[in-house]
């Protein structure tokens, strides 16, 4: 038990080096300090490492450079104790992991729930499960921020205001209010101190995804950093309600003229960072069936509604709502659907709603080359990819479609199982793709809810032929040779510059070659733990050495005769050395 807590400082000072740049990086940022002492953040990693033991994630820990510390933890904290005749699968147990760790790491399990393409499938429908409801904030902060955001007492503002919210999330919660012209509202306000919460959660998820990266293999095929990135990027956007409120303008303005799409009006005078005034939507719930039928409203057309707005949202305007599910969706009584909660919406470019089109037609007719060429231009194939195995798999799956119209596809199927596909290649598949995905599935869910027979494909096949012939018209055709003559145009007038600077360099000598090593990762830690015993081992001889002389000085106090000071350096040193004896030894290199 002594030799497991010597070597706890060893691999918690490991951890906490790792990472204490982000502690000072934090500082420089000015978060405050009163709340994010540096004795804090090691106590928070110290719970992480904690909180991972228990769900049997220990595995990590170890590969992690932090075994010893784990032996210990474990007769301190008591796994994860499951249900009698209950066996958790590991996404169950990573799901109760992020839901102990708290709201932070509830959203970035929903945001990596929308990416199957980076982690596996399994992880990602579980992740679905995550519930992010907390409890709501005093009323008192809901005033006083009001106040401050829109410059007017809550009684000036609304005529009526619900001190209990109808939703109450981790960023924000949602009230019931009413305007002194009767125009009822929702008011959406974010939770206060939020955002420096999230900050300092961001620093601490940043240095373990790195940390990890670095010593787990594992983990590095799946880019946590990136991951992080793409969470950081999403998470922020999230918490500036103007941007949700810009999305809602946009969706607006591009369903005006739709009679089956209704969206939400923005109350702009009444909205601000950390508040968003929307017009109150009266309607049922897309998955309140009961109430539906009793309206008497027909479930197919719905369905076949709410599927052409997302397929005109991705073919027209590459502007998309990725989260259509029941929740966000509300049937009105005069039977238009209302889209609400577009926090989570998605990008296509022209390049890549071409892209879509050239993968439905390689799709149909079992063409693998065109499918490779269609991710080459998309810059997804990195150089670690192999192109022999993709091109296989590619041709497995491909097969199972091979001369079925557009209408006899299976889109939700098919989505899944390329994503999966590419994951396992490690294709970078981009975050508007991974969304688009995500969303094709979830829309074709609320159909076949509404309506088990049916399919959205048959929809997009009108969308799809039209965009193939459009893309043959004249005009298309002379509009994207005019611009790959301009491309080429621009890179023949930037290659003498180039050669000229290239040969300038060489000449000057600053001509520099990248070097990237592949299998010395062994060697190098087989060196630094070498590097480390021997460290040991000399610590070990000084303390030995220092002991003896203070011994021979005869120096008091003394305890048996001899120095205590020297007895105590020569027990220190016997401990340690004996520790470094039991660590050689069970490694099995001598």
């Amino acid at each position: 038990m002594l030799l497991n807590y010597l070597y706890v400082g060893r691999g918690a000072l490991q951890f906490f080096i790792a990472t204490y740049p982000i502690i000072e990086n934090m500082q420089e940022k000015k978060v405050p300090f009163r709340k994010l002492r540096r004795y804090k953040m090691a106590k928070r990693y110290g719970t992480i490492i904690d909180i991972l033991i228990k769900y049997e994630f220990g595995h990590l820990v170890d590969q992690m450079g932090l075994k010893p510390l784990k032996s210990v933890l474990k007769t301190r904290f008591k796994s994860y104790t499951e249900p009698k005749g209950v066996q958790l699968t590991g996404p169950e147990r990573a799901r109760l992991v992020l839901e102990e760790l708290g709201p932070t790491y509830v959203k970035l399990g929903q945001i990596l729930s929308m990416r199957p393409d980076l982690i596996p499938i399994e992880y990602a429908n579980e992740f679905e499960k995550l519930q992010d409801t907390v409890q709501p904030f005093d009323f008192e902060d809901l005033e006083s921020l009001i106040r401050t955001e829109l410059g007017a007492p809550i009684d000036e503002i609304f005529r009526e205001f619900r001190h209990e919210p109808i939703a109450a999330a981790s960023i924000g919660q949602v009230h019931r209010a009413k305007f002194h012209d009767g125009k009822d509202v929702v008011v959406k306000i974010q939770r206060p101190g939020i955002k420096t919460i999230i900050e300092a959660d961001l620093d601490i998820i940043y240095s373990i995804a790195r940390f990890a990266e670095e010593h787990i293999h594992d983990v590095k095929l799946y880019s946590p950093v990136a991951i992080i990135d793409e969470f950081s990027r999403s998470i922020h956007a999230e918490l500036d309600y103007t941007w949700e409120a810009r999305n809602i303008d946009r969706f607006s303005n591009n369903f005006k003229d739709d009679p089956h799409i209704y969206i939400p009006e923005v109350y702009w005078d009444f909205s601000s960072e950390r508040i968003l005034t929307l017009e109150y939507i009266k309607g049922i719930k897309g998955n309140d069936f009961k109430k539906i039928d009793e309206l008497g409203l027909d479930r197919n057309q719905i369905a076949t509604y709410g599927a052409k707005a997302f397929i005109k949202q991705v073919f027209e305007y590459g502007f998309f709502h990725a989260d259509v599910h029941p929740g966000n969706v509300f049937i009105m009584d005069n039977g238009k659907i209302a889209l609400i909660d577009f926090g989570m919406v998605g990008h296509l470019s022209n390049d890549i709603q071409d892209a879509l089109i050239d993968g439905l037609i390689a799709t149909s007719k079992g063409d693998v080359g065109q499918y490779v060429e269609i991710l080459r231009d998309l810059d997804v194939i990195t150089e670690e990819v192999n192109i022999t195995a993709l091109n296989a798999d590619l041709e497995y799956l491909l097969d199972k479609y091979y001369g079925r119209s557009l209408k006899q596809l299976d889109a939700p199927a098919l989505t899944i199982e390329m994503i999966s596909l590419l994951r396992k290649h490690q294709v970078k598949v981009p975050a508007s793709i991974a969304l688009l995905s995500k969303g094709v599935v979830t829309i074709s869910g609320f159909g076949t809810q509404m309506e088990p027979d049916f399919n959205i494909t048959v929809l997009v096949e009108p969308y799809a032929k039209k965009m193939m012939s459009d893309r043959l018209r004249p005009g298309k055709l002379a509009a994207s040779m005019s611009k790959d003559i301009w491309k080429l145009t621009r890179t023949l007038h930037k290659v003498p510059t180039q050669v000229s600077h290239i040969l300038s360099s060489a000449e000057k000598g600053y001509v520099n070659v990248k070097f990237e090593q592949h299998g010395l990762d062994r060697i190098v830690k087989e060196m630094d733990t070498a590097s480390n015993r021997l460290s040991f081992s000399l610590i070990i001889s000084a303390i030995i050495v220092g002991s003896s002389l203070i011994i021979q000085t005869g120096m008091e106090p003394h305890i048996w005769g001899m120095p205590v000071l020297g007895l105590f350096g020569f027990l220190i040193a016997g401990f340690v050395g004996m520790g470094l004896a039991v660590h050689i030894i069970k490694s099995g290199r001598m």
